[in-house]
């Protein structure tokens, strides 16, 4: 008993027991895939955080075992990933100098930040705060950080020196650095992007018409970085291309992970902090996405909040080993999936084989152009723009439109993290604003059935002495005074209405302002000679009235049924009201609910 509660919060003592030969070859099929593809993605995502090329390396070692240990997914493979390494950048970009010690040891502070953030979020049981960046939002924001990407490395493929922070600035510097473009390492660089596009989409049904096993065949597309880092790092070596100003790699350390300790001061911590929060509450949503969206096809479970801490513990075991801020990327996860891993385990056989490729591999990078590096980010990233997401919300929903391009042009045109930011305050908002002004609809009975419905949508039975109102939504602060109006307004003028009756079905919860509102409407509604009635008052919802004196208050009753309700108070039998109101045309609510 106690071994199982423990290994909740420590899920490898769960699926360890049961670990065999079966799953220790598929783990490490999946394993030796993922590492060929890793070794030259690692490297890249470090040269797009401003870090060196080791840093990516060490960033996938101690994180992925630390992972495997607390982790629940079973094929999330947790590491460097594009957006979280130009947030990164962005971030230590405004505190320390590019090439600088301070750089790097700011680079870990984040990473540590950031792992004490998802940690304390997991512990304390948080993961639902993610829930307050809405998809729309994300996809705005994912969409505009992978055009920032591709953009950022277009200066590696014209083998010039231009940076910036935003798109604007990006490509002013690029035109401005554009007469100093190294053409040698322009014929490296775009012919590799384009061999690696055709590699990601007609490689593989290209081995498959030869005649290749698809499992063989995918093998291979999988490995195609890594036969252009081979290529491309020949070409250079043999035709001494450094001379004539191709940038390399260049001298890479031969060695494990070092053990490395992050800036504490509170200083930097303060500059850090906001980051922080943003870059773990972006990763956590990239993760879970990708962690529930794999499982639920081998129909396993996540634990969000396990997955909390599996996060936060690789991102301190990357602050102490040289490496930075890491989640679970989607690209190598789905091949850690399609190759086959069955356990958390596939994560630390690729640990180890990305270690042996830092201890004894890192010599022949040296010559590896960062140009190929810039050709695998720009085909990586280019996969997440998905433009798709503003025709779709378009269609669905015109707020949801205005948030998703607001996110889009404030991250092109300010940086990662005002668009992170902005898509924060936009999703918070479009909630608050939805809410703010809740569906309310005014139903009537259904002839011949005790169902009640809207009476602009359907034919229903109304009696003029009883108003029903049922509102779509909980009541809180953000809305109270909203129905308030409403149901003032609707009265008003109507002599021959006796009473109200608010039909609570779809109120999950009523907080302390809306309580006072609905005082104030059984005041005012007393005052008027109409007296104010509940029905299909949830128990929870009830529980939570009976604690002040609104009951006690109320003119009318709280009935168990609408139809209760209405045959209780209607002046005559229910099926023989005073008239049948046709539904009317409500176009602009076609959404709503019935």
């Amino acid at each position: 008993m106690q071994l199982k509660s423990i290994s909740k919060y420590i899920p490898v003592l769960d699926w360890g027991r049961r670990y065999d030969c079966t799953a220790f070859g598929n783990d490490m099929v999946a394993a030796i895939i993922v590492t060929i593809m890793l070794i030259p993605q690692s490297l890249a995502y470090a040269l797009l955080a401003g870090l060196p090329p080791e840093a990516g390396l060490y960033a996938s070692i101690a994180p992925i075992i630390l992972y495997a240990i607390f982790g629940t997914s079973s094929t999330l493979a947790v590491g460097p990933v594009a957006v979280v390494s130009l947030m990164t950048a962005a971030a230590i970009g405004n505190v320390a100098a590019v090439g600088t010690i301070g750089y790097a040891v700011a680079a870990l502070t984040l990473a540590a930040l950031s792992g004490t953030i998802l940690l304390m979020m997991g512990v304390f049981k948080l993961g639902f705060l993610a829930n307050f960046l809405s998809h729309p939002v994300i996809a705005g924001f994912i969409t505009a950080s992978g055009i920032l990407i591709a953009a950022s490395q277009l200066k590696h493929i014209l083998g010039v020196d231009a940076g910036g922070h935003n798109l604007w600035e990006i490509v002013s510097a690029l035109f401005v650095k554009m007469p100093e473009t190294n053409m040698t390492t322009v014929l490296i660089g775009i012919p590799t992007t384009v061999f690696l596009f055709w590699v990601r989409r007609g490689l593989k049904p290209a081995l498959i018409k030869l005649g290749l096993g698809s499992r063989m065949a995918d093998v291979i597309t999988k490995a195609g970085p890594v036969m252009a880092v081979f290529a491309t790092t020949l070409v250079v070596w043999y035709f001494h291309l450094v001379d004539a100003g191709v940038k390399v790699v260049g001298d890479v350390p031969q060695s494990l992970p070092p053990l490395t300790m992050p800036d504490f001061s509170v200083g930097l911590m303060a500059d850090l902090l906001v980051p922080a929060v943003l870059i773990s509450l972006i990763g956590f949503v990239e993760s879970i996405s990708v962690a529930q969206t794999l499982a639920a096809k081998r129909r396993q479970r996540i634990n969000p909040n396990q997955e909390l801490i599996g996060l936060g513990a690789a991102n301190i075991g990357a602050a102490f080993t040289g490496g930075y801020p890491v989640t679970g990327g989607f690209a190598r996860s789905v091949v850690n999936f399609d190759a086959g891993a069955q356990t958390p385990a596939a994560g630390a056989f690729t640990a180890v084989g990305l270690a042996i490729a830092a201890v004894a591999l890192t010599p022949l990078v040296y010559f590896l152009p960062k140009a190929t590096l810039a050709a695998t980010i720009i085909v990586a990233v280019l996969s997440l723009v998905d433009f798709s997401i503003l025709k779709t919300s378009w269609r669905y929903s015109k707020s949801d439109f205005v948030a998703v391009l607001a996110t889009v042009l404030l991250t092109l045109g300010f940086g990662v993290e005002v668009g992170v930011t902005s898509g924060v305050v936009l999703s918070i908002g479009l909630f608050l604003y939805k809410t703010s002004r809740p569906h309310i609809a005014e139903v009537g009975l259904v002839p011949d059935t005790q169902h009640f419905r809207n009476i602009n949508r359907h034919q229903v039975i109304t009696d003029p002495h009883v108003l029903t109102i049922r509102i779509d939504e909980s009541l809180y602060f953000a809305n109270a005074r909203y129905l308030e109006d409403y149901l003032l307004d609707r009265v008003v003028g109507e002599d021959t209405l006796k009473h109200v009756i608010l039909m609570c079905s779809a109120i999950n919860e009523i907080d302390l302002s809306a309580v006072e509102s609905l005082e104030a409407i059984n005041h005012r509604l007393d005052e008027m000679g109409i007296t104010l009635h509940l029905s299909e008052v949830k128990g929870p919802v009830m529980d939570r009235l009976k604690c002040g004196s609104f009951l006690d208050e109320l003119t009318g009753k709280v009935f168990m049924s609408q139809y209760e309700a209405i045959t209780d108070l209607g002046t005559e039998p229910p099926m023989s009201k005073s008239k049948v109101v046709d539904a009317k045309p409500n176009p602009g609510k076609t959404a709503k609910a019935s």
